[in-house]
Order: structure tokens, then C-alpha cells, then sequence
């Protein structure tokens, strides 16, 4: 598989193939409603969730042979849910990266932690009546989802796609989605600039 230029400036290697976005006339991808990635910081995401990673304070344990960076994210699950991990397995997509679908789980939070050190995109908005952002993780990165929040799909860049996540099991519905009439186009940094 060729990799376009601008797929492989987004964190400075080829770890992101082309997809067909570059292959769209110029007319049309002018008329695509789009947006550009962002790295996730912290600050940045804080309206969403959590950024889970191994940044800023920690204790030390295990005879002074790890650090704990403690208590990362506001998990929530509701008077009548429970805690449960999971492992997704979701298959790798490409930037560009077009989607009109998303969801959100009104009983509780959701986190993604993968299992590989390989970057991921997020995308979440604060309502499907507003446009879309979209992060890019640093490969060393999870999120947290807080409830209720307006997300993606699943967005591996890189296969093999495997995540830990830990959200809400219960009995009620959990599940709410809502697909936009026209879709939108997620470019990476280098695109967009």
C-alpha cells in the first residue's frame, strides 16, 4: 500500500495509510463539510472526559519501581449499573476518514484504553445539532468518556484495533445514536493546513 505525504506527517511516520479522500475530485472534497484533527490534551478534551496517561503527578510503588498516577478519571455508572472491562476489537480506518454517525451512552461513562501503543481518533461533539472535533492521541493515551457525551465509533489508525474498555453494565438502555444528514470529513493536521 502507497502512503500519502500528508498521512505520514501527522505524528512523523507511515503508521497512517491513505484512503480515498486524495482520490476525490478537487471540486468535491470542496464541498465535504470537514475538520481537522487536533492533538488531545487535556485541557482541550476537558468538556468530553478524561485523558488517561502517565503525565503529572504520581506516587511511587513497588518498592519505588513504578510510578501510580492516580485516580485519572471520573468513572460513573449509575445507581443501577456496575462497572465491567470489555475488549473491542475494532478494524483499523484511514485518514481522511469520513463518518455521519454518532452515539452516547446516557447511563454511564466509557473508557478506551488500547492495548497497543498506537495512535487513535476521537471524535465528540456536545451535541448532534453541532459540529463534530476530532483528536488524535499520542499512541500513549486513553480517554474517558464522561456520560452522556455526544462520540465516534471506535476510530483505530493501525491495526490490531484492541482496546480495554470499561463502561457501564446494567439492565436499562445504554444506547443512543444519531446519524447526520450529510457526513462529515475528519483531515489530518497536514491536510487542514
Amino acid at each position: 500500500m502507497k502512503l500519502l505525504p500528508e498521512n505520514q506527517a501527522i505524528l512523523g511516520d507511515d503508521r497512517f495509510p491513505a484512503s480515498s479522500y486524495a482520490k476525490e475530485p478537487k471540486r468535491k472534497r470542496d464541498k465535504m463539510r470537514q475538520i481537522i484533527a487536533k492533538p488531545l490534551t487535556s485541557d482541550a478534551f476537558a468538556p468530553f472526559g478524561d485523558v488517561l496517561d502517565a503525565t503529572g503527578d504520581f506516587r511511587l510503588i513497588n518498592a519505588g519501581l513504578c510510578q501510580r498516577h492516580h485516580d485519572r478519571a471520573r468513572l460513573d455508572f449509575g445507581a443501577e449499573g456496575r462497572a465491567g472491562i470489555s475488549i473491542f476489537q475494532a478494524q483499523p480506518r484511514a485518514l481522511p476518514y469520513e463518518f455521519d454517525l454518532i452515539e452516547r451512552h446516557p447511563e454511564g461513562s466509557q473508557a478506551f484504553l488500547p492495548m497497543t501503543a498506537a495512535p487513535f481518533l476521537v471524535i465528540v461533539a456536545t451535541g448532534p445539532e453541532s459540529a463534530p472535533q476530532a483528536f488524535l492521541t499520542n499512541g500513549a493515551q486513553g480517554i474517558n468518556l464522561y456520560r452522556g457525551t455526544w462520540h465516534g465509533v471506535l476510530t483505530p489508525l493501525s491495526a490490531p484495533g484492541l482496546f480495554a474498555v470499561v463502561d457501564r453494565i446494567g439492565t436499562t438502555p445504554n444506547l443512543e445514536e444519531h446519524r447526520y444528514s450529510q457526513p462529515w470529513t475528519v483531515l489530518s493536521p497536514s491536510i487542514g493546513s
